[in-house]
C-alpha cells in the first residue's frame, strides 16, 4: 500500500482532533473523508447523529488541556514516595496540604473536570425517545462513561462533591452529596456505557465496551468490591481483545506503547490522543523532560523528578526495564537526581505540541487489578492471580509475556498481605507519570505508612483531600465555609 507511513501520519492528527470541533473519519487507506467543521454549540439543541458527535468532541477538550496533563497528572504522582516538584511544585513534596498557589492550581482542576461533566450533560438531555437512534444512543453511552470519568477523579480527591446532572445542571446552588452518592452515579453511568458502547470503535480513541468494563472494575476495587472488581476485570481480559506490547528494550516503552509514531497498540483501552498540530498536542513530554536528552525537541521544564536515594528506586531490580525510563541528571540537586524520559517526541510542534498520547487505562492494569481483586476475594495469591501478575512482570524483564520465566514471582512465596504488597509496589513501577500511585496509597491506607517510611513525613489529614475553591463558594450558595473539606 502506497505512503501508508504518511496516512499513519495522518490517521495520527485524524484521531487527535477529537474534543474540538469536527473529525476526520478515516475508515481505510482508500477512503478519506473529511467532514466539513460543524458549528455545534453544546448548549443548542441538536438532534442528527453527526451533531451528537461533535457535541460529544467537546467533553474530550477540557481532559486533553494542560490543565489535566500538566497540572492534574503531575501533582498527584508527586503526593507520592517517589514524586518531587521543583520551583512552586516544590510545596508539593512535603505533605501537609496545598499552598495558595496550588489551591489555585487545583481550583482550575475543579472547573476543568466539572467544564467536562456541563458538556457531557448537554449530550445526555439532548437525547430523547424521539432522536435515539442506534448511532446517538453510542455517543449517549460515550458521553456517560467520559462522566463517569470525571467524578470518579472529583470524588477521590475532594471527597463529596456537588452531583450536576442533565435533571439540574441548570441550578446554580446544589450542595455537596455524600461520597456513596457521587460512587452512585459513577457505577450507573458505567453501566449504561458497558450497555450500550460498542465493542469496536469506528475512530480509534474512543472508548468502547471494554473501556467501561475497565473502568467499573478500578471502580469496584476502590469501593472494596473485590468480587465486582474482578469478575469485570476477568470480562476483559476473557474478550481476548487485549494482550500486552511485547517489549525488549527501555526505548520500547517511550516509542512503542504511546510514542508519536504509533497509532494504536493491542495494550490500549483507553487513551487521550495527540498530535504535533496547534491545539492538539501532548504538554506532558514538556513537563517532565530535561533538554539534556535530546527526547523533546523544546528542551524541557524537567518540573517534576525523582531520586536515585529513595527507596522505591534503590530496591527496584536492576533488570527491569522500566527502571531505566529514568536518567540520572544533576541539574544542581545532586548526583542521584532522577529525570523521567518515559514521554517524549523529538518532531513536537511546540512545547504542548507533542503527538505522544497519554495512556489512562491499558491492558496491564487489568492484570493487575484481576491479580489484586482474585487475591482479597480467595484471602490469598490465586494460581491466576499470580500468573497476571507475572505477565506484566516478565514483560518489564523484557520478556515474552505469555512464557514462565526465571524472573516469575512464586506463589510458595507469598500469604494474602504480601502478594498485595507486590501488587502495589508493581503498580508503582509500571504507572509512573499515570496518575494511579496516590489514588493507590489512598485506597489501601497504605499512603501514611509508606511515605513516612520512604520519606520521613507524617501526612496530615488534610493532605488526603483538596480544598474545594473560593469561586465554588463564591458562586454556589449552598456550599460554605462550612463544607470546606478539613484543615483548609
Amino acid at each position: 500500500m502506497k505512503n501508508i507511513s504518511i496516512l499513519l501520519n495522518i490517521r495520527k492528527v485524524v484521531i487527535s482532533l477529537m474534543g474540538f470541533g469536527a473529525l476526520l473519519i478515516i475508515s481505510s487507506c482508500q477512503d478519506i473523508l473529511d467532514e466539513n467543521p460543524k458549528a455545534v454549540v453544546a448548549e443548542n439543541y441538536y438532534n442528527t447523529a453527526s451533531e451528537f458527535e461533535t457535541a460529544v468532541n467537546a467533553i474530550y477538550s477540557p481532559l486533553r488541556s494542560t490543565t489535566f496533563i500538566g497540572s492534574y497528572m503531575v501533582v498527584i504522582d508527586t503526593h507520592t514516595d517517589w514524586g518531587f516538584g521543583r520551583g512552586s511544585r516544590a510545596a508539593l513534596n512535603d505533605f501537609q496540604g496545598l499552598n495558595s498557589t496550588w489551591k489555585n492550581a487545583v481550583g482550575n482542576v475543579w472547573s476543568m473536570f466539572y467544564l467536562s461533566i456541563r458538556n457531557a450533560n448537554y449530550v445526555i438531555k439532548n437525547a430523547s425517545d424521539d432522536n435515539m437512534s442506534d448511532e446517538i444512543k453510542k455517543f449517549v453511552a460515550e458521553a456517560k462513561f467520559l462522566r463517569a470519568f470525571n467524578y470518579f477523579h472529583l470524588v477521590n480527591n475532594w471527597g463529596g462533591v456537588p452531583i450536576r446532572t442533565e435533571s439540574n445542571m441548570e441550578d446554580k446552588d446544589i450542595g455537596r452529596s455524600s461520597v456513596d452518592a457521587v460512587y452512585d452515579l459513577i457505577v450507573s453511568d458505567l453501566k449504561d456505557a458497558e450497555a450500550n458502547l460498542p465493542e469496536k470503535q469506528s475512530h480509534i480513541g474512543r472508548p468502547t465496551k471494554y473501556s467501561a468494563k475497565t473502568m467499573l472494575a478500578d471502580v469496584y476495587i476502590h469501593l472494596e468490591m473485590f468480587t465486582e472488581a474482578r469478575d469485570k476485570a476477568k470480562e476483559v481480559i476473557d474478550s481476548q481483545n487485549y494482550s500486552l506490547v511485547p517489549l525488549e528494550t527501555v526505548d520500547g516503552f517511550t516509542w512503542d506503547l504511546w510514542g508519536p509514531e504509533v497509532l494504536t497498540t493491542p495494550e490500549e483501552i483507553f487513551y487521550l490522543k495527540f498530535s504535533r498540530q496547534q491545539g492538539q498536542g501532548n504538554y506532558m513530554p514538556w513537563v517532565l523532560n530535561h533538554p539534556s536528552t535530546g527526547l523533546f525537541n523544546f528542551g524541557g521544564a524537567y518540573a517534576h523528578y525523582s531520586d536515585a536515594s529513595l527507596p522505591f528506586y534503590k530496591n527496584w531490580n536492576d533488570n527491569d526495564l522500566r527502571k531505566g525510563l529514568w536518567d540520572m541528571i544533576n541539574f544542581g540537586l545532586g548526583d542521584s537526581t532522577l529525570v523521567s524520559r518515559k514521554f517524549a517526541d523529538q518532531n513536537a510542534s511546540s512545547t504542548a505540541g507533542a503527538g505522544t498520547d497519554f495512556p489512562l487505562y491499558r491492558y496491564s492494569e487489568v492484570l493487575y487489578i484481576y491479580a489484586e481483586a482474585a487475591t482479597r476475594v480467595a484471602d490469598g495469591p490465586t494460581e491466576e492471580a499470580v500468573e497476571a501478575l507475572n505477565m506484566v512482570h516478565r514483560r518489564a524483564f523484557g520478556e515474552n509475556p505469555l512464557i514462565p520465566s526465571s524472573s516469575d514471582f512464586d506463589i510458595n512465596d507469598y500469604n494474602k498481605e504480601s502478594f498485595i504488597d507486590l501488587i502495589i509496589e508493581e503498580r508503582g513501577y509500571e504507572f509512573i507519570f499515570e496518575g494511579k500511585r496516590w489514588l493507590d496509597l489512598k485506597r489501601t491506607n497504605k499512603a501514611r505508612e509508606l511515605i513516612k517510611k520512604n520519606r520521613g513525613f507524617d501526612v496530615p489529614d488534610k493532605h488526603f483531600l483538596w480544598p474545594i475553591h473560593t469561586s465554588e463558594m463564591d458562586f454556589n450558595d449552598a456550599i460554605n465555609e462550612e463544607d470546606q473539606n478539613p484543615g483548609y
